[in-house]
């Protein structure tokens, strides 16, 4: 295995902090305004996350030449603790072993069509700008 350069877990670890934390209180907002009985906040953290990481590979590879260590900051450390993959998916499977099949489908179609549409958005707002 290479070894990592300090500096870049370090980076990668900060954004990782923020982006935990903010994760951690969406989801606390989401749950206590909207209820638990889906999981909103796994949904909103999930297409602002994928909108913001289509949006920042484009925007600091395209369009605004910045430091490396920006990018990892933002992209792995930040987005990578905000989103929430393996909570989708555990959110997922609990609706299937409970027979709650339309709330399993809302759950994935809403997930990955706003998801996918928010890259795609992200994307082509960083190529506009």
């Amino acid at each position: 295995m290479p070894k990592l350069p300090f500096q870049e877990v370090f980076t990668i670890s900060v954004g990782a902090i923020f982006g935990a934390n903010a994760r951690y209180f969406v989801s606390r907002y989401c749950a206590k305004v909207l209820g638990p009985e889906f999981p909103y906040g796994t949904l909103l953290i999930n297409v602002i996350g994928s909108l913001m990481v289509g949006f920042f590979v484009i925007w600091t590879t395209e369009r605004v030449l910045i430091d490396p260590r920006w990018r990892l900051l933002l992209v792995i450390g930040f987005c990578g603790a905000f989103t929430t993959f393996s909570s989708y998916a555990v959110e997922t499977m609990a609706y299937f072993e409970q027979g709650q099949w339309g709330l399993m489908a809302a759950n994935l179609l809403s997930n990955n069509l706003l998801c996918l549409g928010a890259a795609v958005t992200g994307m082509a707002v960083a190529r506009l700008l």
